[in-house]
């Protein structure tokens, strides 16, 4: 049985991982016979946000603590990840990935990756196991490496991002994956297009999908 680590960035779509898209993708990896491991890293969040008025708020809370809301608690530190025990890894969006696994959101072109994130992504590639990332989170990977070909949908903040860090960015509609077949990275977009919940659905089982056909080769 085939098993996905599922990189978590917090709870809630403005400052940590968007629950539709990580819930999701536990469901299509659960519908395809995949099992998985959801992993955060045990770190302050950037910020945390009101979701009702989508304004700061004057508290702190914990990555993994409130990932481990969506996980029902089953969750480790990205600390504990090793690249030998898993076929491949995903990382939903959110903001909190764009915050919190990185900050692209904060600094822009200047941003950095998370060590531990940078160092679960790194050693997955140099596996050579795939890599999946929906929403915002390729930005991440516009940061690690150049010539990679990434989408997040139609955006042209991200877009023009992921061009000037060296990379080739692929606009997509609904559902559709993007596939760079040398660092072996899924990408969609999800909810970096206007999407309905089905079209979320249909975006996280095309891209386990197309992972899973490429581990099962």
């Amino acid at each position: 049985m085939k098993k996905f680590a599922v990189v978590l960035s917090g709870c809630g779509v403005y400052d940590g991982a968007e629950i539709h898209e990580a819930v999701l993708t536990l469901l299509a990896i659960d519908k395809a016979g995949a099992v998985y491991q959801c992993f955060a890293p045990d770190i302050p969040q950037h910020h945390v946000v009101n979701h009702v008025t989508g304004k700061e708020m004057s508290e702190t809370r914990n990555v993994m603590v409130e990932s481990a809301r969506i996980a029902r608690g089953n969750i480790k530190p990205l600390s504990q990840f090793r690249a030998v025990e898993y076929d491949a890894i995903i990382f939903p969006g959110g903001f909190g990935a764009a915050k919190n696994l990185c900050d692209w959101a904060i600094k822009g072109d200047n941003c950095t990756v998370n060590p531990e994130v940078e160092h679960a992504i790194k050693s997955m590639f140099e596996a050579g196991k795939p890599i999946g990332a929906m929403c915002i989170s390729p930005v991440i990977f516009a940061k690690l490496f150049r010539g990679t070909n990434l989408t997040t949908g139609n955006d042209p903040a991200s877009g023009k991002f992921i061009e000037k860090a060296g990379n080739k960015y692929t606009q997509t509609g609904h559902g559709e994956v993007v596939i760079d077949p040398v660092r072996k990275i899924f990408t969609t977009p999800c909810y970096m297009l206007d999407a309905t919940i089905s079209q979320i659905a249909e975006g996280t089982e095309n891209v386990v999908r197309e992972i899973l056909t490429f581990v099962n080769h």
